[in-house]
């Protein structure tokens, strides 16, 4: 596989003290999302050509880098959304919406880390936003919940073995490690730790044209790039019932005595 350059004007140099920072606060907090993107910044060198370069050595790779698709502004158009047929990946994505209340352009806004913060005219810059763009597609492909701690730290693990990147392994271990204090068992860790073995058996999604599989049927498509249903994370939901599962929401609800709605997690 080719070996691109690196992104110009970055020094190739982990921030270590800014992604500890964030996971203590994220930790505390797991509706902060944008304690994710500040890690994401500070431990990911270098992911970005290694998943772009990657891309370009697919069989349909070069025409989607040729074609950079800008997926948050397709996702946040009411007409595609509505467009896909009942059973299809699209259409699953849709009542994910409906369900959650969460959206494309919200999650946009979450992860501009300065208010005038502009998208940068860059491929590697154009393929990380294609990663946060489908982070929810991949909730819905892997079966993963969103507004549940659990399912985030899952999809976290599942999202490390398929794209790398240190800031993905830093939040899931903290996750796991932090539920075996809170909930007295092992459940979510084995929970997080299938995700990621999910995440090493499963095709490479980031390859995909999203804009044929939200119209592949969604057991075809689970079938097709090999993800397999977690065993482990619903034996976890069951036993640990839906408080413990949400553990870090669900801390921050009771101490503010508020029902919370995050704008969460971008891949």
């Amino acid at each position: 596989m080719a070996k691109l350059p690196p992104f110009p004007g970055t020094s190739g140099r982990r921030d270590w003290p800014t992604a500890i920072d964030a996971v203590r606060k994220l930790m505390a907090n797991g509706d902060d999302t944008t304690q994710v993107f500040r890690i994401m910044r500070a431990l990911n060198v270098g992911n970005a050509p290694m998943n772009y370069a990657r891309l370009l050595a697919t069989e349909q790779g070069g025409r989607i880098a040729y074609d950079r698709v800008e997926l948050a502004q397709r996702f946040s158009d009411p007409a595609f959304v509505a467009s896909f047929a009942p059973g299809t990946v699209g259409a699953a994505y849709r009542t994910f919406l409906e369900t959650t209340g969460y959206s494309a352009d919200g999650l946009v806004e979450v992860s501009r880390l300065e208010p005038s913060e502009d998208d940068i005219a860059h491929p590697y810059a154009w393929f990380g936003r294609r990663v946060r763009d489908t982070h929810d597609i991949w909730h819905v492909l892997t079966g993963y919940k969103a507004d549940e701690s659990m399912g985030e730290a899952a999809l976290v693990a599942f999202s490390f073995a398929q794209v790398g990147g240190l800031g993905w392994a830093l939040i899931g271990t903290a996750a796991a490690l932090k539920s075996m204090r809170v909930t007295g068992s092992k459940l979510f860790a084995k929970a997080v730790w299938e995700g990621y073995r999910n995440g090493r058996k499963a095709k490479w999604i980031s390859g995909e044209d999203y804009l044929e599989l939200l119209h592949e049927p969604l057991d075809a498509a689970r079938a097709r790039l090999g993800i397999v249903t977690p065993v482990a994370y619903l034996r976890a939901q069951r036993e640990l019932g839906p408080e413990l599962a949400s553990y870090l929401s669900m801390q921050k609800a009771k101490l503010e005595q508020a029902t919370i709605v995050p704008e969460r997690i971008a891949a």
